[in-house]
């Protein structure tokens, strides 16, 4: 009886053994396994740092580029504004310097109209009814011709400066059209990385 209780003692301890090792070989499976799936993580996560890296110094790129472009546009806005305010100003001058000469001249042909009339009343008497008629004539046609240069000078100017603020406003229409279209590009840019970051999730 002693002896086999000692036999049964000694394959309870073999099978106890043999159980041991089963289940050490079995957690030394799954904690290989684990580690595998650690590592594997490890490097899926390096990559999605590494792309998250790229995409940072590409939106970075982006963002570099496009205020370097808004600064150029609006430096060439302001050059656009300022040589805009320079015709205006010079139109300007030209209207008022050309005023002047006109003013100048009427006054010169005033003048010369009341000298003629102070010459005319001392000529004789016979002759003042026919120079009289003829001044006028004469005085009539130069204040006619010079209306119309002073109206056709004036027509040119206003058209000039019509044109000219079609112009401004033209720009004006290009530079809100260019900031829209700068807009809309970053815009389309920053949510393409939003999607592409949000897609990457996903998939993880």
């Amino acid at each position: 009886f002693q002896t086999n209780i000692v036999t049964e003692l000694k394959n309870w301890k073999l099978n106890l053994v043999q159980h041991h090792k089963l289940q050490m070989r079995q957690e030394k499976e799954k904690h290989d396994t684990q580690v595998k799936q650690l590592q594997n993580e490890m490097e899926n996560l390096k990559e999605l740092l590494h792309t998250y890296e790229i995409s940072i110094s590409r939106k970075d790129e982006v963002i570099n580029n496009l205020t370097q472009a808004l600064e150029k546009q609006k430096e060439r806005v302001e050059l656009m504004r300022k040589f805009t305010l320079w015709r205006i100003r010079h139109v300007k001058a030209k209207q008022e310097e050309y005023a002047i000469r006109m003013a100048d001249k009427h006054f010169q042909t005033a003048l010369m109209k009341k000298v003629w009339a102070a010459w005319r009343s001392v000529t004789e008497e016979r002759w003042k009814e026919k120079v009289a008629r003829a001044c006028q004539l004469r005085a009539e046609d130069i204040c006619v011709q010079l209306t119309n240069d002073f109206e056709a000078k004036i027509a040119e100017l206003t058209a000039a400066l019509e044109q000219t603020k079609a112009e401004i406003l033209r720009l004006h229409s290009e530079r809100d059209q260019y900031e829209d279209t700068m807009k809309k590009a970053f815009m389309r840019g920053v949510c393409a990385l939003n999607l592409e970051a949000m897609t990457m999730f996903q998939s993880k």
